[in-house]
């Protein structure tokens, strides 16, 4: 079962459904399912390269790939590579997107001790302020107060300071002190197709201005993949106390340390060092910040985390945009929550495919309640998306600002029926 709460632990899973839990109860550990789900075979891994720094969890490309090559150089050492045209006669479209947005994306540094990564970035604005991950700033949630330096297209050097980070969405904002910036030009997620022209701009492995190109894979996708808030809490939206999330990126998340987005996929070659970065589409517009790749098999430690295998998921920039302005206007961002659990609702009792979100439970007073669901509703769409399980309805809500009234629609007693809902804040 998934139980939608304020934290970012945002998902528990256990069968059968249990009682209601009393508010703010400890999150119990998941426990395993009994039959395999039909949906993606893989683990999702977010993309902070752990450990070029030197130290760490990992150590350099080769912890990473360990039949890598020993001569790739570290972060502190790659060069910068400015788009260059040679021929301008046989210069295609991905150039000139490259051309276009490149500028506007920057290398990340990001130290605390003996550990450190990198990672990528967008230039928002003149003022300086750059959207992240906020994986990359905490070092997967390892780190609440790190060192953050910023290497631009220009190849220069800034001390960073974070403005906000939101752990709900694994989405920051981070600023520099420097002049002449080029604002990325920022373009409309909500217009993409399955099929276009998906180029990715970043620092996979710290090799600064790379860039890569593929096709927009699927839209409206919903991931699960590790909750980036440290431990402390200093990355939690109200400063409260987050449970531990142990070791950086590369280890499977459980249930309870783990968030739901929802994302654009593609296959343009997205590797460790692109968190943070441009996905661009053929008009050199951002339309997605790179946040994660799958991996097929197992990831049990960091030392087995994989690079791209075709398949890389992009936070949609209409979200990313809203987030980041929430976060510059107050330092932090909000999100919608509907107050009940829920769990997969399966399209027959020896089915594995999921046909909803099963209401288990609605709790007195919140958005649910006031909207009239009950338990054993089962929710097929929120916001105008599609909800065919409990993390699909998860992320649907998160994508919302606290205080939304959107559309929900539900069967009761096999008869389909909706609700104008207006959404509680996720604290």
């Amino acid at each position: 079962m998934y139980t939608e709460t304020g934290h970012a632990s945002v998902v528990e899973e256990t069968f059968p459904v249990p009682p209601a839990p009393v508010p703010h109860a400890p999150v119990p550990p998941a426990a395993p399912r009994d039959k395999k789900r039909v949906g993606p075979a893989v683990f999702v891994t977010c993309l902070v390269a752990a450990g070029l720094l030197g130290g760490g969890a990992a150590t350099g490309v080769a912890a990473l790939w360990p039949d890598a090559t020993a001569q790739m150089p570290t972060t502190a050492q790659a060069a910068i590579s400015p788009v260059i045209v040679n021929n301008t006669e046989s210069v295609n479209a991905v150039t000139a997107a490259a051309h276009k947005a490149s500028p506007s994306v920057v290398t990340i540094s990001v130290s605390s001790g003996s550990s450190g990564g990198t990672g990528s970035g967008i230039i928002l604005d003149t003022e300086g302020h750059i959207l992240t991950n906020t994986h990359v700033v905490t070092l997967d949630g390892a780190a609440a107060d790190a060192s953050v330096e910023v290497r631009t297209s220009d190849g220069q050097v800034y001390k960073a300071t974070v403005v906000g980070t939101d752990p709900l969405s694994d989405l920051a904002v981070i600023k520099i002190d420097a002049q002449g910036l080029t604002p990325a030009t920022l373009g409309d997620s909500g217009a993409v197709n399955v099929g276009d022209t998906a180029i990715a701009i970043g620092a996979p492995l710290g090799l600064s201005g790379t860039v890569t190109d593929g096709i927009v894979s699927a839209v409206n996708r919903t991931i699960e993949t590790a909750s980036s808030a440290t431990s402390d809490g200093s990355s939690s939206q109200d400063g409260s106390s987050q449970n531990p999330f142990g070791s950086p990126s590369g280890v499977a998340a459980s249930a309870q340390d783990s968030i739901s987005i929802n994302v654009i996929q593609t296959d343009a070659a997205i590797n460790p060092g692109n968190s943070g970065g441009a996905l661009v589409n053929a008009q050199g517009e951002i339309i997605g910040v790179n946040v994660a790749i799958a991996s097929a098999g197992s990831s049990s430690s960091s030392s087995t985390q994989s690079g791209n295998i075709g398949v890389g998921f992009s936070i949609p920039i209409n979200q990313a945009k809203r987030v980041a302005e929430e976060i510059i206007s107050t330092g932090k961002a909000s999100h919608g929550q509907l107050g009940l659990s829920v769990q997969d609702k399966t399209s027959g009792s020896s089915s594995d495919f999921t046909a909803g979100a099963e209401v288990a439970s609605v709790t007195s007073g919140s958005a649910a309640d006031k909207a009239g669901l009950q338990a054993g509703d089962v929710v097929t769409a929120l916001a105008g998306r599609n909800v065919t399980d409990a993390s699909e309805l998860t992320a649907a809500a998160r994508e919302q600002a606290a205080g939304s009234t959107v559309k929900i629609t539900f069967q009761r007693d096999g008869q389909e029926q909706s609700a104008d809902i207006t959404l509680d804040a996720a604290s």
